[in-house]
């Protein structure tokens, strides 16, 4: 599966964005998906994952109340609208999709990756 993830950018504080991210070339439907993040000098974490059925999301506890993850199964697409944007959001955000075995949580949970879009919050 291909993952095209767009809609990074240069944001004030307090501002919003909202995250998309194009699958193709596998069912996108049937999968859970996620967003993740890397700030420079930090590891990849993770932001929010939403399953495929039902559409239950989890998220990082500092990100709940302000981002919400979602997807359109006939478009194929994840969304990740981010509101009361802070600088501590900074970082590459990047799309997956749900598989391999290990924890929805963790970069090993997902064996397909988006290439990544910025995201920069000036303080």
């Amino acid at each position: 599966v291909q993952l095209q993830a767009s809609g990074g950018g240069l944001v004030q504080a307090g501002g919003s964005l909202r995250l998309s991210c194009a699958a193709s070339g596998r069912a996108f439907s049937g999968y859970t998906m996620g967003w993740f993040r890397q700030a420079p000098g930090k590891e990849r974490e993770f932001v929010a994952s939403i399953t495929w059925s039902s559409g239950s999301t989890y998220y990082l506890d500092s990100v709940k109340g302000r981002f919400t993850c979602s997807r359109d199964n006939a478009k194929n697409t994840l969304y990740l609208q981010m509101n009361s944007l802070k600088p501590e959001d900074t970082a590459i955000y990047y799309c997956a999709q749900r598989g391999g075995g290990g924890s929805y949580n963790l970069p090993g949970g997902y064996d397909y990756w988006g290439q990544g879009t910025q995201v920069t919050v000036s303080s």
